[in-house]
């Protein structure tokens, strides 16, 4: 009997281990690594011969500026255009210009080094977003846009120096010092119009718009300094209203940076002593504390993944040049948004180096799959996001 009940017992802990170990057993979560690529030297590189002169559609370049050099490269380290930077320049996508303090002309070029637009007296400096041209009056409180001849299509003239601008869906958004906010469709009418208010300074230090132009990001004011998100009410034509709004602490007396990532689902903005992110789909928001001060960010944050470079020691020389490469990876989200332990924890990779310049991308290679490209110095370095 004594056996049996032995027996029995044994059964029961055996079927109770089995219940349990498929239940509660959990796979060993897979990690995101950076696997190094390839390292290019801007001061020996050499660029890519075509022989068409035209590089194909399905070759993706990315901008960069680092060390005195700028242009453009791919995937594989191969450069389109590598040149040492003699003036200012503005780096579109797919277009570049360089230009002197008071420029009278303007030569806008492609990728492949030809001019596609020449701009006459220019009476200000150059912005070249979603692959259209802008001209900023040399006192910044005026914006046109030029056309495929080098003309005005329209010009916008403000009542305030202009801080911010971004161009998505055929809108243009602006930020002035005097602190309103303006949207402008493709003719250059405007929209909407907004005046924050609300703190000791009425100012706009950043300003970003989704792809889709649905949606406004806006960081505004010095004391208090603050967070607004808008969204674009259906069947108005172009007005908007706040549907998110975030004091900022201290704050900043600079521009600030702001951004739509992770396909718009997320914004990501400078705060003092770190990063805030928004989540358009959640409608929460985190904040993730940083060291230093953010010197270069990536505007992909892909995978679920954003990488930036800090800065610190702003005063002293040599403590400047230090810098961290930092990755994120957003947590997931609990019923009552992100906890405080999973925003500390966000951070999966800290990389010291030391330099005095930075430059950080991202580019898509396959898929759902990217790079990362970082450089220092003269130097730009190559990672594959894999997951192990």
């Amino acid at each position: 009997m004594a056996q049996k009940k032995k027996r029995t017992r044994f059964v029961i802990v055996f079927l109770f281990f089995i219940v349990y170990f498929f239940i509660a057993a959990r796979p060993i979560p897979r990690e995101t690594v950076l696997a190094p690529g390839w390292v290019v030297s801007l001061q020996n590189a050499s660029e890519i011969q075509s022989d068409s002169g035209i590089f194909a559609a399905a070759q993706q370049f990315f901008p960069f500026t680092l060390g005195g050099y700028f242009g453009y490269a791919d995937s594989s380290g191969q450069f389109a255009l590598n040149r040492i930077k003699t003036n200012d320049i503005y780096l579109g996508q797919n277009m570049w210009t360089e230009y002197g303090a008071e420029p009278e002309s303007l030569s806008i070029n492609n990728i492949n080094d030809n001019t596609v637009l020449t701009v006459e007296n220019a009476g200000g400096y150059p912005i070249l977003l979603d692959d259209r041209v802008f001209i900023l009056g040399s006192e910044q409180n005026s914006l046109s846009e030029i056309d495929a001849s080098g003309n005005k299509l329209w010009t916008y003239e403000s009542g305030a120096p202009l801080t911010c601008i971004d161009v998505r869906a055929g809108l243009v958004l602006t930020g002035s010092l005097d602190g309103a906010v303006e949207v402008f469709n493709s003719s250059g009418e405007r929209i909407f119009y907004f005046e924050p208010g609300g703190s000791r300074y009425s100012v706009i230090l950043g300003c970003a718009m989704s792809r889709n132009g649905s949606r406004i990001a806006v960081i505004c004011g010095i004391d208090n300094q603050r967070f607004l998100l808008f969204e674009r009410l259906e069947n108005t034509g172009g007005e908007y209203k706040i549907i998110y709004h975030e004091f900022l602490d201290t704050g900043f007396r600079r521009p600030v940076r702001v951004a739509f990532i992770d396909n718009d689902q997320r914004i990501a903005y400078e705060r003092s002593g770190g990063i805030g992110f928004y989540n358009t789909r959640s409608r929460r928001a985190m904040f993730i504390p940083l060291e230093g001060e953010i010197a270069a960010i990536e505007n992909s944050g892909a995978q679920g993944l954003l990488f930036l470079v800090t800065s610190h020691g702003l005063v002293e020389l040599e403590s400047s040049r230090r810098k961290n490469l930092v990755g994120i990876k957003f947590p997931p989200e609990g019923i009552f948004g992100y906890s405080r332990t999973a925003a500390q924890d966000a951070i999966f990779l800290r990389a010291p180096f030391k330099s005095d310049d930075v430059f950080l991308g991202r580019i898509r290679t396959s898929g759902s799959s990217s790079m990362l490209v970082t450089g220092g110095g003269t130097k730009l370095i190559s990672f594959n996001l894999e997951e192990r």
